[in-house]
């Protein structure tokens, strides 16, 4: 019987070579979201999302993690650095968004999922963000049960009615 390894993890902020790698697993995330939602979200890995990733890769507000696993990308995270003025309904709010997040299928329940959330909170610290927020689908109930295990609650909550 061969035994479990747990495989060593380095979260670091991705290269442009990491890219197509990253790309792989956001279409793991996209074909979830159109079983999930297929109402909202279309089924393929268009162009148009591929080349999001360079994009966003080069937005001086947004932030590329990867969780690299013995040379290989098995998770990633966007981040975005996000400022909102006061308004007179709000005060200004000044956080770090987790806009996307994603572990491969494959290595899933290994602590690495855990070890990039570790990053993200102290890279947050550092970097003076008083919070951390993401947003999820509700279908996702594993995601939900991962996030909330990791430390994140619920404090807003979007609502539909379909007719």
């Amino acid at each position: 019987m061969e035994e479990n390894r747990v495989p060593s993890v380095e979260i670091r902020f991705a290269a442009e070579s990491d890219l197509f790698a990253v790309n792989l697993l956001r279409k793991e995330v996209n074909d979830l979201h159109v079983a999930g939602k297929p109402e909202i979200f279309k089924p393929g890995f268009s162009a148009p999302l591929r080349d999001y990733l360079y994009e966003v890769f080069h937005d001086p507000e947004k932030r590329v993690l990867v969780a690299d696993c013995d040379g290989v990308v098995a998770g990633f995270a966007i981040l975005h650095a996000v400022h909102r003025p006061e308004t007179p309904y709000m005060f200004s709010r000044h956080y770090l968004d987790v806009d996307e997040f994603c572990i491969s299928q494959n290595v899933r329940r290994q602590g690495i999922g855990t070890a990039l959330v570790r990053f993200i909170r102290d890279y947050a610290k550092a970097e003076g963000f008083p919070r951390v927020e993401l947003n999820m689908w509700e279908f996702n109930q594993d995601a939900l049960a991962f996030y909330e295990a990791v430390g994140f609650s619920t404090y807003r909550r979007y609502l539909e009615l379909k007719l």
